[in-house]
């Protein structure tokens, strides 16, 4: 075959690849904007942007989908490419799936400690599993292993921010605001959502700049994570060894290339177990389980809640309700896991049902 034979061999598998992941966007219907009525706050509406209804279960859905286009489109992927991925585990069950629809093989490097749901759904999109036991290695192992195989090292950490598109074309900010349009409040005061790449606050932060929104931005991280601290002192980039969270998905021990911080207004740290119990008191509500983040999520959002009701104002706020919690059945959901770990969780829960009307 020609060289002209074989780059319109591979045009042509790249517009078909192109054209399955569009198809499959196409066949699902947006996420659920929930609200979730505050009896306390009669001035105050709250929002949950459901991101469990995606075909994999996450928030994590958008950027695997925006990773493979991004990658695809700069011809980085092709028909033989073996696709590695560095992840706690949602990212990967996301792009496994992808991977699976285009008829390639998948590699996740995960840390030794992610929830054994989450490895199982890995496999059950068809990508096999590499774990290491020092989280901080993820990268390094990774990049490792796509030399090694003749692969592509998709790296969440560093293209989250650029693979989407966030002036519109779909994106969750824009989903947001159409489906606030009709409410009570149609331009919140406030978005909040976590950080694990980076990616969902960069796109929220930029496009309510670019909307020209008065929305204000609040990323919601764990005690325990590096963020926070780097967008409180822009010097701080790493955590000491040995200081991590135990809630998956968000918080990070590095300051990742896809972390913009002068996008955002606002970081409140959360302790774990405010994370916990906030997750336990919203799946009660909701009759439902959610995960871990989510907790961390509602936590900040009840402060900034507190705060404008003491200042006597009103309007709205979203957050995200980023995945599921069958994928932590075995942690988040089970007391002794807690206790062995002196999460004491149970005060949390309290308060958050209280300001919930629970």
């Amino acid at each position: 075959m020609s060289d002209r034979e074989a780059g319109g061999a591979t045009r042509a598998w790249l517009d078909e690849a192109v054209r399955r992941i569009e198809a499959d966007f196409n066949r699902s219907a947006d996420t659920h904007l929930i609200h979730l009525p505050l009896p306390h706050y009669p001035g105050i509406d709250l929002y949950l942007k459901d991101e469990s209804s995606h075909p994999t279960g996450s928030l994590k859905h958008r950027l695997a989908r925006s990773l493979f286009l991004y990658a695809l489109c700069n011809q980085w992927i092709g028909p033989d490419t073996t696709v590695i991925e560095a992840s706690s585990g949602s990212t990967a069950v996301s792009e496994a799936y992808f991977a699976r629809m285009l008829g390639l093989r998948f590699i996740a490097v995960v840390p030794a400690t992610t929830a054994a749901p989450k490895l199982d759904a890995i496999r059950f999109h068809g990508g096999e599993i590499h774990a290491v036991d020092d989280p901080r290695t993820v990268y390094d192992v990774a990049q490792r292993l796509a030399v090694e195989t003749g692969g592509h090292y998709i790296d969440q950490f560093t293209y989250a921010e650029r693979a989407t598109d966030w002036r519109g074309n779909n994106n969750i900010a824009e989903s947001i605001f159409a489906q606030m349009a009709e409410e009570r409040f149609p331009i919140p005061s406030w978005i909040v959502c976590g950080a694990g790449t980076g990616g969902t606050s960069a796109t929220i932060g930029r496009f309510l700049r670019y909307r020209r929104h008065a929305t204000r931005l609040c990323v919601a991280d764990p005690e325990h994570s590096v963020f926070h601290r780097h967008f409180a002192d822009r010097l701080e980039t790493l955590l000491p060894e040995g200081c991590g969270s135990c809630i998956e998905g968000i918080g990070r021990p590095r300051v990742e290339p896809s972390f913009v911080p002068g996008v955002i207004d606002r970081m409140i740290p959360v302790a774990d177990a405010d994370s916990i119990g906030a997750m336990r008191a919203l799946s009660q509500r909701l009759g439902r389980s959610v995960g871990g983040s989510t907790g961390t999520n509602l936590w900040a959002c009840l402060r900034i809640i507190r705060e404008m009701a003491g200042a006597g104002m009103e309007g709205s706020l979203v957050t995200l309700l980023c995945d599921g919690g069958d994928r932590y059945a075995c942690t988040y959901y089970q007391d002794a896991w807690l206790a062995a770990r002196d999460i004491a969780w149970t005060e949390a829960e309290r308060v958050t049902r209280a300001a919930l009307g629970a």
